[in-house]
């Protein structure tokens, strides 16, 4: 004979399943977050190699006073559109189209200021509320070494060596790999891959109590032969089971799309393997039944199902905050973030996106703190189904 909480849980999983509302809610919350991580990702790659793919765009006024220059632009993959002398409204009306990164307007007096060694003027025009910040950088960093190659220039003419202009040399060592400056940089936002966790058992935590309360039907249910524990295990497994499913669709999907981004194209890396992934996986079980307790027990109380429902829309945000104000105040690693359920979480994947060995104690926190909430929740739960108050709404 199976066991009393067996047959409830696939009572209520079955009729969970017939529910359209929680298979959309389902669908909604496993894909929309890594589809929207995928795209902004992949805006950012487009937009560090759209310079490579389409070369910059660039009006210069008065090309023809600075032939070098030109030269240099071009090199770099500078696609040059020459004008003649224009005004400033009409450089303003050209930038505001985004048809040009930028507009270099070379002075009247260039060529006699260039010709006699003085400081020749050219006015770099961009407009800083469009997204072509990075390809102006480029533009106005070509600009200054066409200028130090000009004093190299006038400097050996004159027998002075360059290399007095620059007695101390500077060289950068970045040691930080693409996996930590990835992790470092998307870290916080990986944190809402668990946010399924709280979304996918909503519909069923608060249907299941106070749902069937309303409904009446909760009455005819605690008549049977069984005990309040078992009848809140099973309806309890049956919303986790829903969380578990939402947060493993969710995991395999955005790891299967960080790694077939490019992200090395900006400066990143996803190293979590499959491996990693499942030990991730296993650690974040006990999230997904937390979830479900709380919400069951939470739903318990309401009074009406409208009441429910409202009050876990707004508990359901609470677990991001204790992740949202570790990155917002940039604290370092410690134990203690593996003693709270979804910031353990969020710190243990970070950590493994770094690439770095985080022993086993890390996964042993994880899975006990979110293990232990609940279960005491759950114990909660059976404790207050034993109520008449709540069975009778009163």
């Amino acid at each position: 004979m199976k066991p009393r909480f067996l047959i409830v849980f696939f009572k209520e999983f079955r009729e969970t399943l017939r529910d359209k509302r929680s298979l959309w809610l389902l669908a909604v919350a496993t894909l929309m977050y890594p589809i929207l991580l995928g795209y902004f990702l992949n805006q950012q790659i487009n937009r560090a190699t759209q310079p490579e793919r389409e070369g910059i765009a660039l009006t210069v006024i008065g090309a023809d006073k600075a032939p070098t220059l030109m030269a240099q632009l071009k090199q770099k993959n500078v696609t040059v559109t020459a004008l003649p002398p224009t005004s400033d409204d009409a450089i303003e009306t050209l930038l505001r189209g985004r048809k040009t990164v930028a507009v270099l307007r070379l002075s009247d007096s260039f060529t006699a200021d260039y010709a006699a060694m003085r400081p020749a003027r050219i006015e770099l025009w961009y407009n800083s509320a469009s997204d072509t910040d990075a390809r102006r950088r480029d533009i106005d960093e070509i600009v200054q070494n066409y200028s130090a190659n000009i004093a190299g220039a006038r400097l050996l003419a004159h027998g002075v060596s360059p290399a007095t202009m620059a007695p101390i040399k500077l060289q950068r060592y970045d040691t930080g790999s693409n996996a930590a400056r990835s992790a470092g940089v998307i870290g916080s936002i990986l944190g809402f891959l668990f946010f399924p966790a709280f979304i996918c058992c909503l519909s069923a935590a608060v249907d299941s109590t106070a749902g069937e309360r309303e409904r009446r039907s909760l009455e005819v249910l605690m008549s049977q032969p069984a005990h309040a524990w078992e009848l809140i295990v099973g309806k309890w497994l049956a919303a986790g089971a829903l969380s578990v499913i939402g947060l493993t669709i969710t995991l395999v999907l955005a790891h299967a799309i960080l790694s077939w981004l490019p992200l090395e194209e900006i400066g990143m890396s996803w190293r979590v393997t499959s491996s990693d992934l499942a030990l991730v996986w296993l650690a974040s079980v006990p999230l997904s039944l937390f979830a479900a307790a709380v919400q069951i027990a939470i739903a318990m109380n309401a009074k009406s199902f409208k009441e429910a429902q409202s009050t876990l829309s707004f508990i359901t945000f609470v677990p991001m905050i204790p992740g949202v104000a570790v990155s917002m105040l940039e604290l370092k690693t410690a134990t203690w973030m593996y003693l709270v359920p979804m910031l353990s979480n969020q710190t243990l994947l970070r950590e493994i996106a770094k690439g770095e060995a985080i022993g086993s104690l890390p996964f042993v926190l994880t899975f006990a703190s979110s293990a232990i909430a609940a279960l005491a929740a759950v114990a909660f739960a059976a404790w207050r189904m034993k109520s008449e108050r709540y069975v009778l709404a009163v």
